[in-house]
């Protein structure tokens, strides 16, 4: 079964035992498809689809450096505004949220919010999406599970040889740190094997 599959079936049965808004993260490492696949099951689960990278905390590559692997994990991203976003959807409120400003790159976030209406299903993707200090929002934590030369690939494609070697350096060793010691395969309720292509 392909992992879109896989996602739904499992958010479907736990749908049928439960009442009110479901909360599901969408974790795995950086290239392993994690915004792909939400978008894949989202229209056929009438999802709300959140962007962990909206909530990248900013910092010059000089400050990440400084940074261990696991202080890069505690506070890459905003989790604090994540936390308050998705307490707000749990309580089947809508929500409003400032996105970090990618363009601009300097720590700002966006000056054009993002909002969202209450839905039965929200899918937070992104690395560290199912970190500890979110469990008690989250129904259900997915672990994608892509092989590491199809992730390398992928980063290579979509940002370019340049960033690929910068990531390597710079972020690699937090996500060991997170996906070894944090939040190891057998804390997921379940790990999703993906396609190679």
């Amino acid at each position: 079964m392909q992992p879109a599959e896989q996602l739904i079936a499992t958010v479907s049965a736990h749908i049928a035992k439960r009442s009110g808004p479901i909360i599901v993260a969408l974790d795995g490492r950086s290239g392993a498809g994690k915004s792909t696949i939400a978008a894949q099951v989202a229209p056929r689960l009438d999802a709300v689809v959140i962007e962990g990278d909206d909530f990248y905390a900013g910092g010059t590559a000089a400050f990440w450096d400084t940074q261990s692997a696991a202080d890069k994990v505690a506070n890459a991203m905003d989790w604090h505004r994540q936390y308050r976003l998705l307490s707000d959807l749990r309580a089947g409120r809508g929500a409003t949220w400032y996105p970090f400003d990618w363009d601009a790159f300097d720590g700002r976030l966006s000056e054009s919010p993002m909002s969202c209406e209450p839905a039965d299903v929200v899918i937070l993707e992104g690395a560290y999406s199912a970190r500890p200090e979110l469990a008690e929002l989250l129904d259900l934590r997915f672990l994608l599970d892509t092989p590491e030369d199809v992730r390398s690939r992928r980063l290579r494609e979509r940002e370019g040889d340049d960033y690929s070697e910068d990531w390597e350096g710079r972020w690699r060793e937090a996500e060991d740190h997170y996906f070894g010691v944090i939040m190891p395969r057998s804390s997921f309720d379940q790990v999703l094997g993906a396609p190679t292509r």
